[in-house]
């Protein structure tokens, strides 16, 4: 925890305000327009399984549960259900987030080296962070679709400028970003169940 406290006070980022954006309709008529910014937490984890920080060790990993596997469908279904248009799918290459990626959006998607958790990285997390905030900020390719980052809630955080807990980013949630090319807004949190529910799934 020291260490992650401090990783947030020495990043020079903006600090967002907190607005609510479930899953309304002006919501989802924002969403469906594209060009916005989503960075998603990867589905349910099995929490009884040790956690290594080692790349590319899928024993040595904290995986999906059977619950973050349907979690993860389900989200993919509803994106389709609410015809939540989707441009580009950039993943950590940690295998919960790699997962959640592909089980929702297909094969199609792509490792973002920076889209890593704060305990994987082998550099430093504070330029990742960095990173992964100007890619929310920069405009979706094209305009006619959104991106969709899927990650981990500590480098959020980091983005944000402060600590998230797990109630208000729990697994599967997503913040919404709308891209304004050196920076970004900040629209808010919807929960993955909540995109389900409205779906009718």
């Amino acid at each position: 925890m020291r260490r992650r406290a401090a990783l947030l006070a020495a990043l020079a980022l903006p600090v967002a305000a907190q607005p609510a954006f479930l899953p309304t309709a002006e919501a989802l008529a924002q969403l469906r327009g594209g060009g916005l910014n989503l960075y998603m937490r990867h589905a349910i984890t099995d929490r009884s399984q040790i956690d290594t920080g080692r790349r590319g060790d899928r024993a040595g990993q904290r995986n999906l549960s059977a619950a973050g596997q349907a979690q993860a469908r389900a989200l993919g279904e509803a994106f389709r259900r609410h015809g939540l248009p989707v441009a580009e799918v950039l993943t950590s290459e940690v295998f919960r987030a790699l997962d959640t990626a592909r089980l929702a959006f297909g094969d199609g998607v792509a490792i973002h080296p920076s889209l890593i958790a704060d305990d994987y990285t082998s550099g430093d997390a504070g330029a990742d962070a960095r990173a992964v905030a100007a890619l929310l900020g920069r405009p979706v390719a094209g305009g006619g679709g959104n991106r969709v980052l899927v990650g981990h809630i500590v480098p959020l955080g980091m983005i944000l400028g402060r600590g998230l807990a797990q109630q208000e980013f729990p697994e599967g949630a997503a913040g919404i970003f709308r891209p304004r090319g050196a920076d970004w807004e900040f629209l808010g949190f919807f929960r993955a169940e909540q995109l389900i529910r409205a779906a009718g799934i």
